[in-house]
């Protein structure tokens, strides 16, 4: 074999094992090789709840369940809506999520949430990355739109989100009580929850009714329940 036709073989079984590198795509709801050696963590498995619960232990049926590698927020109003919250607490981590929602929902995941009976629900003490679908009559307000601080900031740079029933993309980043949020790779939102002008700012927002409103930098992780239906896979945290 000729040293031309050794050196042209090589070459093409390089640009083989790189175009099936590039092709081949993990499981939903599984991590590479890659993100295990990163330290990243499942967080649903595509099977069960196992790692979450109800917000404050709320028994009865809820409207949370796991179909086809989703873990889903249905619509029947006969059962229980109630926020799904982490069992683990988390401070210091890269968290990346992907979400559908229903034509027309309104939905968001909370951090640094506070479980207490005397708090009522999630939103009551966790900051809110929202998630609107684009059909939704409040889609406009740029302080609700997906990627946004629910109610309290607008959109550092436009962000596309995909209307029912495509899949969005998402990532939180908190350090120290700064944060980052991520729309389909676009950065939407930095807030410091250290900075006294953030307590200004909720105190001009009705959350001011609420005292734990966003005044920690960890806590639990939580799924907002709805009145439409939401879904979430590939749900992995990597602590920083």
């Amino acid at each position: 074999m000729t040293r031309h036709l050794t050196q042209t073989l090589a070459a093409l079984c390089l640009a083989a094992c790189t175009l099936f590198a590039c092709t081949t795509k993990t499981p939903d709801n599984q991590l590479s090789e890659q993100e295990k050696s990163e330290g990243w963590s499942l967080l649903f498995d595509g099977q069960s709840t196992k790692g979450w619960h109800i917000y404050n232990n709320a028994k009865g049926p809820s409207t949370w369940s796991v179909s086809n590698g989703e873990l889903v927020c249905g619509p029947d109003v006969r059962l229980v809506h109630l926020d799904l919250v982490s069992d683990g607490e988390y401070k210091n981590y890269d968290l990346r999520f992907d979400w559908k929602i229903n034509k027309g929902g309104n939905s968001g995941v909370f951090i640094n949430v506070v479980e207490k009976p005397d708090i009522p629900a999630a939103w009551a003490s966790g900051p809110e990355y929202q998630m609107l679908d684009t059909s939704h009559p409040d889609f406009h307000l740029p302080t609700k739109r997906s990627g946004t601080l629910f109610a309290l900031t607008a959109p550092l740079s436009p962000a596309e989100t995909k209307p029912s029933p495509q899949w969005n993309q998402s990532r939180i980043v908190q350090r120290d009580g700064h944060i980052e949020f991520y729309l389909n790779g676009i950065l939407t939102t930095k807030q410091d929850l250290t900075d006294p002008a953030w307590l200004d700012s909720v105190s001009k927002t009705y959350f001011n009714n609420f005292p734990s409103f966003g005044r920690q930098t960890s806590g639990h992780i939580g799924l907002q329940d709805w009145h439409k239906s939401i879904a979430f896979k590939n749900i992995k945290i990597r602590q920083l």
